[in-house]
């Protein structure tokens, strides 16, 4: 891992990290801790449909999972990542806002954002095969082979027992001494958590014991290269393929998804 001093571009990342997620930062508070952070080379796009609007993307086993949101529009989906095609779909409840999905043991679990359920499918057909209750909001939601690993908005993760879906331990979130609220889409990805930050062009990685950001991952001007719609068109999905080491991203209501390879600055 190169670390790499402060110039410019990298203080400004910071620094828009931090005044819009803690508000009371200091720029000696950005200063005080180094962190490597990443530029992006795009490998290669695919098409994606611009209507779905991602809460949670992954590999497993090379297929490509989408949990989409929006109530009357939430979903569960396997896709062709070369097509943008949908192979199968599992439509939500119109009541319901779909948020981060993960594969743990065979079962696929797909978060609700504010109405409390946990829905678990079959990972070869999609169908249903039970439902959590879950007390608080749900945003992001990972697998490390021992806990479902969920955010909820706030600088919290939760290490959730995937048969009770009980969470055993939760660790806060950390960008130097700062709480980092507003994680979003997660992935485990060798050994580390990474988190779309909402709202910003930013991913974090975040040492999951700890809860200490130890990296940034910098996608400003990746949306430039697809077509978005509205405001609400913010990156957002992360998915790494184990078996053939590719790194996927994309957002909400983008045309595109992106093959990334990480370039240390």
């Amino acid at each position: 891992m190169l670390f790499v001093h402060f110039h410019r571009r990298m203080l400004a990342v910071w620094l828009a990290l931090i005044c819009l997620l803690s508000g009371s930062a200091t720029v000696g508070q950005a200063l005080a801790a180094e962190l490597p952070v990443y530029d992006y080379q795009v490998i290669k796009s695919y098409p994606h449909n611009p209507q779905f609007f991602t809460q949670g993307l992954l590999f497993h086993e090379g297929k490509l999972y989408e949990g989409t949101g929006r109530h009357g529009q939430s979903a569960l989906m396997q896709l062709d990542l070369e097509t943008g095609e949908v192979v199968s779909r599992r439509p939500l409840a119109s009541r319901y806002f779909g948020e981060g999905i993960a594969v743990a043991n065979g079962q696929l679990f797909q978060l609700t954002w504010r109405e409390n359920m946990v829905f678990v499918y079959d990972e070869q057909t999609l169908a249903p095969v039970t439902s959590h209750f879950w007390p608080l909001e749900g945003w992001g939601l990972t697998w490390n082979g021992e806990h479902l690993i969920l955010s909820d908005g706030t600088d919290q993760l939760y290490f959730i027992n995937p048969e009770t879906f009980v969470a055993e331990k939760q660790v806060a979130v950390r960008l130097g001494d700062q709480p980092l609220p507003r994680l979003n889409e997660l992935e485990y990805i060798d050994g580390e958590v990474w988190a779309n930050v909402w709202m910003s062009q930013q991913i974090v990685r975040i040492d999951p014991q700890s809860g200490q950001v130890t990296g940034i991952i910098d996608l400003t001007g990746l949306a430039d290269q697809t077509q978005t719609s509205g405001s609400d068109s913010v990156l957002n999905g992360i998915a790494w393929n184990e078996q053939t080491r590719q790194l996927i991203v994309t957002g909400k209501l983008w045309a595109h998804l992106f093959e990334i390879e990480l370039v240390a600055r």
